[in-house]
């Protein structure tokens, strides 16, 4: 792709700035050469590449290129078969001289343009998209809900990808603004790191700050359990030994981690259940620790009953199937892939067409779904249309 892009590249080059050719054509090489480098001296040198910065901000930039040249390809192939259609027409017609197609300015321009643009835009969600933090505020109206849970208030999280942070005061600032909703209880729904429970040591003093009259309720995300590492780490540490170490961060911080468990609220002498599952999901590549079953059994008599699962592909494939009588479930795990246009009237991101319900409020039946955007990011270093969000659920009598 480097090379065909090139083409292209060396055409503008010479249009644009035909006095630094050399200098430009060598730029075009070097860049990417030296962000390749700087990836391998961090991942064999670094004691910990994943928590290194120089890996983050060149992976970043590269990925950025590559996505950048992606666009420019598409551009340089439209180019070509209008190339290749003008020089069979002249075949037909039997002129046999002058048979070269130069290509087109035009064409190859347009392509650099958008290009320059996505990667522009990809810059400026890493800068101030990442830790943009908006407060998005649903009403959840609930059959047969307790008086006295009327107006009762939870904020919910998700997605934090603590490995990922490259802010600390970014995330100081959003943890001052969950803890500014002054909620009744906070619900966290899964994946507090990308893999390794040690990237929570340098955030797990601020997100202590998360409190609340009712507690903390958090569940178990795909990435939370260390499946996408090889372990053991250069330390030494297993799997197990790190699954643990996370369990033990949420148990420091006073939160309760619901491993296919539930809790019982209680208020004025009525009662909410709050139900939390393993990761479950219904795709494939994704596992199924979840036990809804277990956690179902000890309050089934409770009527109202909210339940923390991390995928939302669960509400479809068992909740909505077999346990009508969960009322709201919340989710998250898209991220609304970081990317997309998320407005009131309309909502668009790749991951729609993986995710049947994948960002915002779903109702069926009278039960909901609410898919949070997510905290943190993965990957991509920064946001682009899908902001990190802090959702403020409010409950109502249906």
């Amino acid at each position: 792709m480097d090379m065909y892009v090139f083409q292209g590249y060396k055409l503008l080059v010479r249009r644009w700035a035909p006095n630094y050719g050399m200098l430009l054509n060598i730029l075009y090489w070097a860049v990417p050469v030296t962000l390749l480098l700087l990836i391998i001296g961090t991942w064999l040198f670094s004691s910990d590449p994943t928590k290194n910065g120089i890996m983050m901000w060149s992976s970043s930039i590269l990925f950025g290129l590559f996505i950048a040249k992606f666009v420019w390809v598409v551009f340089m192939v439209l180019d070509d078969i209008v190339r290749l259609v003008k020089l069979g027409g002249q075949k037909v017609k039997g002129d046999t001289e002058g048979t070269h197609i130069t290509r087109s300015r035009f064409i190859i321009t347009t392509g650099a343009l958008l290009a320059g643009t996505v990667f522009g835009t990809m810059l400026y969600g890493i800068a101030n998209g990442a830790h943009n933090y908006t407060v998005m505020r649903r009403k959840l109206k609930l059959k047969k809900l307790p008086k006295a849970f009327q107006g009762f208030k939870i904020v919910q999280i998700s997605d934090v990808h603590s490995g990922s942070f490259w802010s600390k005061e970014g995330v100081k600032r959003g943890i001052q603004m969950i803890q500014d909703q002054k909620p009744d209880a906070i619900f966290f729904t899964g994946d507090l790191v990308n893999s390794k429970s040690s990237e929570f040591d340098d955030f797990k003093e601020i997100f202590s700050k998360l409190e609340a009259p009712y507690g903390v309720f958090s569940v178990l995300g795909n990435h939370d359990y260390g499946d996408y590492y090889r372990w053991p780490d250069k330390s030494g540490v297993t799997k197990e030994q790190n699954l643990q170490k996370l369990i033990d961060h949420q148990a420091d911080m006073g939160w309760n981690l619901l491993m296919n468990e539930s809790r019982v609220l209680e208020k004025d002498g009525e009662k909410i259940a709050v139900l939390g599952v393993e990761n479950w999901s219904g795709h494939l590549r994704f596992p199924k620790y979840g036990k809804l079953n277990e956690a179902y059994a000890g309050v089934a008599e409770i009527e109202n009953k909210l339940l923390l699962s991390h995928d939302p592909s669960h509400w479809r494939a068992e909740v909505l199937k077999d346990y009508p009588a969960i009322d709201a479930m919340f989710a998250g795990h898209t991220h609304g892939m970081q990317f997309g246009i998320d407005t009131k009237y309309y909502k668009w991101s790749p991951v729609k067409y993986q995710y049947p319900e994948w960002a915002d409020l779903y109702e069926e039946n009278g039960q909901y779904l609410y898919v949070n955007r997510g905290f943190g990011y993965l990957g991509y270093p920064g946001r682009v249309g899908f902001l990190p969000e802090i959702t403020v659920f409010e409950l109502e009598t249906a």
